[in-house]
């Protein structure tokens, strides 16, 4: 089960991270003019879940 949750995490992870490259390029391309919060708030997403899978990793390893 633990292992199940932490393959979610790292998948929610890096689809996390794909929306924030893909939010970043709109951005660079001119087509999201206004900071609307967006990247911070998926920032810190991905800084909570990569947070919480390095809790259970190091749970694991002791």
């Amino acid at each position: 089960m633990r292992n199940t949750y932490l393959a979610h995490l790292y998948a929610r992870r890096t689809e996390l991270e794909s929306k924030l490259e893909l939010h970043i390029a709109r951005y660079c391309f001119g087509e999201g003019e206004v900071d609307d919060g967006t990247e911070a708030d998926l920032r810190e997403r991905i800084r909570e879940v990569s947070d919480e899978i390095a809790a259970m990793e190091t749970e694991h390893n002791h």
